[in-house]
């Protein structure tokens, strides 16, 4: 009899580490399977109606915070877009929600530019651009805009400085187009300046996602590669190079850049399992693959997203996966968050579209907002990842007085000046607006030469990287 209990006992804590490992339900409470990384709430709706081609609720996320130190996550959905308080990590709140043009809604890309919010989406008509203003916050958001005149469709947006760039757009004065640009110079009334297809045509046509780093673009173009144009001063593109060829390629949608600008972080969705790339770009001229890495055989990255040696990866049913990519020729993953708990092992994928789909790294708080395709927001805290990053950082630095109002200076104290060192200055979207060589102790920002928002610095001090954050108020 006391064999057969403890045969029991031993089976039932296989069974209980099983659970504890794949991350599924146990008595009505979800267990997630994760590494250095705590999960701080989890929020979703559940009368979200699911766009049923794909079975998907959410799909598209970014993040916004104001001048007061406030933090909203914007979550894309099948019916439109939620505006939720994260401010308190711990206890969401949703403030607003935009109804999109249509329901049943499987794609929505979602940027920001100063206290507006734009808001695109790729399904078949009836679509629109969006833009609301956020400055009601948390009461609400107003919607400024709302029209298919310019385009109807679009699959992804990315903004630098006051210009808007779209890749695959179709309908509106636009017409059809592989990538466009538009001022604005007036937020609530964007401009078109260019398309690509007036300069150049690529062979199939379309550019899926696209990084701009100082008017510099790596566009991804799905079966065709990665192309890099620049914009002019006259708002003509300019081809500099392609990658059309190289290992383990398939679909290649979408890419970020590390903050030195000297590598680029690839992604191929289809077919499922494709490595994610480290690509050389210091010399645009010649580039070179320097890794390929992925996490399970049969998982798939989706969007990166870089802050300092960090790369943070939405990996479907892989959840948020962490990599240190100090050195690009070695990436060591140092955390993840498997917000798709309903994983079951050896299917992957199952169902086809499941998990993370964007991820965003770039709040004051340091926090992480992840969007599930079937379970919503997650609010993660990497505070762990962050520490241990930062342990072998030698520059230490205080930031004073923050937040500080427009035309006022920062004072940059530093703590162990070695000979000459790099300090870099990007916005809240991760766009570099500022860098300087910085060789004595104190230091000063000039805030009139910057628009009021958040700020990331950082400081890169023989080999090594430490970041702060400052924020400058109206």
């Amino acid at each position: 009899m006391n064999k057969v209990i403890k045969m029991k006992k031993s089976y039932y804590s296989i069974i209980l580490i099983l659970l504890l490992t794949l991350g599924i339900k146990v008595e009505g409470q979800v267990i997630y399977d994760a590494q250095n990384i705590s999960m701080l709430s989890n929020w979703f709706n559940p009368n979200e109606p699911i766009a049923t081609s794909y079975n998907i609720k959410y799909n598209g996320i970014w993040g916004w915070a104001d001048t007061l130190g406030n933090e909203y996550a914007i979550v894309g959905a099948a019916s439109g877009t939620y505006f939720i308080n994260v401010t308190n990590p711990a206890v969401p709140v949703q403030c607003d929600w935009v109804k999109g043009r249509r329901n049943n809604c499987i794609w929505r890309e979602i940027k920001t530019y100063k206290q507006y919010c734009y808001m695109v989406s790729d399904d078949s008509s009836p679509n629109s651009l969006q833009i609301v203003d956020m400055s009601y916050l948390p009461d609400s958001v107003h919607v400024v805009y709302d029209s298919n005149a310019l385009f109807e469709r679009c699959h992804t947006i990315y903004i630098e400085g006051d210009k808007l760039y779209g890749g695959y757009i179709h309908g509106g004065t636009v017409g059809s187009a592989s990538m466009a640009v538009f001022s604005l110079a007036n937020p609530t009334n964007p401009v078109l300046l260019r398309t690509l297809n007036q300069d150049y045509s690529l062979p199939g046509g379309s550019v899926h996602d696209m990084y701009v780093s100082h008017d510099t673009i790596f566009a991804s173009c799905g079966y065709d590669g990665l192309y890099i144009y620049k914009l002019l001063s006259n708002n003509h593109f300019n081809y500099i190079n392609s990658l059309v060829t190289y290992i383990d390629q398939g679909y290649n949608h979408a890419t970020a850049l590390t903050n030195d600008a000297q590598n680029l972080v690839m992604t191929d969705e289809v077919p499922l399992g494709l490595d994610v790339k480290i690509v050389d770009v210091s010399n645009l001229n010649n580039l070179s693959v320097s890794s390929n890495f992925h996490t399970h055989p049969d998982a798939t990255a989706h969007n990166p997203f870089i802050l300092g040696n960090l790369l943070y990866m939405a990996y479907y049913m892989d959840g948020l996966q962490v990599f240190d990519i100090s050195n690009p020729f070695n990436p060591v993953r140092v955390g993840y968050f498997d917000t798709y708990w309903q994983n079951t092992p050896g299917l992957y994928p199952s169902p086809g579209y499941a998990g993370a789909w964007g991820a965003y790294p770039f709040l004051p708080s340091g926090n992480i907002l992840v969007s599930d395709m079937q379970n919503g927001l997650f609010v993660l805290d990497v505070s762990v990842i962050t520490a241990i990053n930062n342990t072998a950082k030698k520059q230490t630095f205080s930031i004073h007085p923050n937040p500080v109002l427009k035309g006022n200076k920062i004072t940059i104290a530093l703590s162990n000046v070695v000979e000459k060192e790099l300090m870099i200055i990007t916005d809240i979207t991760g766009r570099e607006v500022q860098r300087k060589i910085v060789s004595g102790n104190i230091n000063t920002i000039d805030t009139s030469l910057l628009p009021a928002g958040i700020y990331s610095l950082s400081i890169f001090s023989e080999g090594k990287l430490n970041t702060g954050r400052f924020i400058i108020g109206e």
